[in-house]
């Protein structure tokens, strides 16, 4: 697994970090916004958004004396490939279920 991939997925393994992905898919938010969402110091959170951004799934702009977290969907491509590898996998097997199940059903 290439690292961009592997930075994803270690973004992704934390519920916090799904969280706040969730929170920015919807708008983007400063770091006290974001703070003020959960039951941590600020400094906790930057970390969790050093991590996604490390990950490519944000991107952080500076707007005057803020920074804007915003979501990065191309971040998401490595695991949505990875993740895809599965679907031929999974297809075989329903089909392959759909097939017994008719067979039974006649």
């Amino acid at each position: 697994m290439e690292n961009q991939t592997q930075n994803a997925f270690r973004a992704l393994a934390d519920p916090t970090r799904r969280d706040i992905v969730q929170m920015l898919a919807l708008q983007d938010m400063t770091i006290a916004q974001l703070t003020d969402r959960f039951n941590m110091t600020r400094a906790a959170v930057k970390k969790h958004l050093t991590v996604l951004s490390d990950g490519g799934l944000i991107a952080v702009e500076a707007r005057g004396r803020e920074r804007i977290n915003r979501l990065e969907p191309k971040g998401m491509a490595p695991v949505l490939d990875w993740l895809s590898y599965f679907d031929q996998f999974w297809d075989e097997r329903l089909n392959s279920l759909k097939e017994a199940v008719e067979r039974k059903s006649k």
